[in-house]
């Protein structure tokens, strides 16, 4: 009898736990279905009194009608541009950093370290004004580089990458390098960018979706015809009338490449994952 109570009770707890993530599943899914929903039917069906819950065949025409009201696919074109580039550098200058405030003893490294760390409580709206009046004195207003160079690297990119480096690479494969040879880049190339994978996923992870989510700094340096996903989705929105098919449509269109870059980077993050739990 007391092993068959055990059993029902692992039973119990173990359909709790499925039920909650399922729940957990639904809730963070229902946002990208109602989006599609709309965005395959017209704007009616929204003051409908039930709504319907199957999507409808309208989508790849409101597609095409986003395309035709904006130039979607520059600011599509763009925001790859912007996003991969900036995500590309930011995870490299990061990772060189984190590797240097880490590893490498240097006179100011700890007080340099806290500056950095300190510029995050720092909004970023008390820069927009001095940096627009730079990019256009650099004569860069209204093109990509404007929204490219100030993203370059983030701090908090650099404090990420500090604090994995601290505990995933250890001091003695340092010391081992230096013995065969191997220069300061040679070691951070050979000894700690394999180790260093999953977080750097991660944050390639982060910094993509913030990029291209960007839509204050790129609304206000680039130009009507020349706008990233996010400025061009607001146009759509801009008249007396909105047409949320058109919208969500657009939305969605927007949404895929953000999806297909954590499909690309999702061994990684599940790997640095599992190697945080085991250590733990």
């Amino acid at each position: 009898m007391t092993v068959l109570r055990l059993h029902r009770r692992r039973g119990g707890s173990r359909f709790f736990v499925y039920a909650t993530l399922i729940a957990f599943i639904a809730g963070s899914l229902f946002p990208f279905y109602w989006s599609f929903l709309v965005a395959s039917r017209d704007t009616g069906m929204l003051s409908d009194h039930l709504p319907p819950l199957l999507p409808g065949g309208n989508f790849w025409s409101n597609a095409s009608r986003v395309f035709d009201s904006v130039p979607f696919w520059k600011a599509l074109g763009n925001s790859v541009i912007v996003a991969g580039t900036v995500t590309l550098t930011t995870v490299l200058f990061s990772a060189l950093a984190g590797f240097a405030f880490a590893k490498m003893r240097f006179r100011g490294s700890n007080g340099l370290f806290v500056f950095i760390v300190v510029t995050l409580a720092v909004p970023t709206q008390l820069g927009v004004i001095p940096l627009f009046i730079m990019m256009s004195d650099l004569g860069w207003a209204g093109h990509l580089q404007a929204v490219i160079v100030p993203n370059l690297v983030t701090a908090f990119g650099v404090f990420w990458m500090r604090q994995y480096i601290v505990d995933a690479v250890p001091y003695e494969l340092i010391e081992a390098a230096r013995v065969d040879g191997c220069s300061v880049f040679g070691t951070f190339v050979h000894v700690c960018l394999p180790a260093i994978r999953p977080a750097a996923a991660v944050l390639a992870m982060f910094t993509f979706m913030m990029s291209w989510n960007d839509f204050l700094w790129p609304l206000i340096v680039l130009d009507a015809g020349n706008p990233t996903v996010q400025v061009a989705l607001e146009k759509l929105q801009s008249g007396h009338y909105v047409d949320y098919s058109l919208v969500l449509a657009g939305t969605t269109l927007a949404t895929i490449p953000v999806l297909i870059v954590f499909l690309l980077l999702g061994r990684q993050i599940v790997a640095g994952i599992m190697q945080g739990a085991v250590k733990g």
